[in-house]
């Protein structure tokens, strides 16, 4: 659940109040972590590394490319003031800093060119336009930038509704958007098959009793039952297949025309 988000209603200084711990323990949370920092390559690319996180939530991923890359410079963009404080806590060391990219602005002028690596996890599929705030997002990145971006396929959940999604993307909408935004695909991949689908596949069975769990754990109070699905999909996660067409997990690597 990261940021720069579409329409007025989706409160995220709200949803972060309520979920940012849940969020933190997600197992899907965490697979999506690791497929990220595979695909950016970071401990292969030489200096300096300069990480753009568009949609920066509360610093989770911040945090993951600073393990993987001590001597990286990472900035965040986000829309939820709540989100951006606990990022700043958690990580001191990246910078973050309120913005929204669906709109234009000159107040990132210092920044156009900077990136020489950039995500955008789990933000598109809350965006009225998600080609806009790619081609606003393009300017910063640096020639030959490696630009990572996740996606929600499958089916939408009450909790997904819940949180803003205005859609879940197929491999061929997700490359689509990427080109009419100005990024050639490098690799596009479904990730996650078959235990990342079976984990979907549990939260829209859920239904809404997943938005009260979810608000509920950020008290540790977490039922018993959803501390035992975490502890079960954390290690079904590590048997993922990491590419296959009917994963729900879309991901692809893409660079600015």
């Amino acid at each position: 659940m990261n940021g720069t988000r579409g329409k007025a209603q989706d409160d995220w200084d709200r949803h972060w109040g309520a979920y940012s711990s849940m969020s933190a323990r997600n197992p899907a949370q965490r697979y999506r972590q690791k497929l990220i920092l595979d695909l950016l390559g970071l401990a292969r690319a030489p200096g300096p590394v300069r990480v753009l996180d568009l949609g920066s939530g509360s610093g989770e991923l911040a945090g993951a490319v600073l393990r993987a890359r001590p001597d990286a410079e990472v900035v965040g963009l986000d829309l939820a003031d709540a989100g951006i404080e606990i990022a700043r806590q958690k990580v001191p060391r990246a910078s973050f800093l309120h913005h929204d990219l669906t709109k234009p602005s000159a107040a990132l002028s210092r920044y156009e060119g900077w990136a020489t690596h950039a995500v955008c996890s789990e933000v598109l599929e809350h965006l009225d336009d998600p080609r806009a705030m790619l081609t606003s997002a393009r300017g910063l990145l640096g020639h030959g930038a490696s630009f990572v971006v996740t996606v929600p396929a499958g089916p939408v959940s009450a909790f997904d509704r819940h949180i803003g999604h205005r859609r879940h993307f197929s491999p061929a909408l997700l490359e689509a958007t990427l080109r009419d935004a100005g990024f050639d695909i490098v690799d596009l991949r479904g990730a996650g098959f078959p235990f990342f689908n079976l984990y979907r596949l549990a939260v829209v069975a859920r239904g809404r009793a997943l938005i009260e769990d979810a608000s509920e754990g950020n008290g540790e109070r977490l039922p018993r039952s959803a501390r035992a699905a975490i502890r079960m999909f954390s290690l079904l996660f590590k048997m993922n297949m990491k590419s296959s067409r009917f994963g729900w997990q879309l991901a692809a690597v893409a660079v600015p025309r």
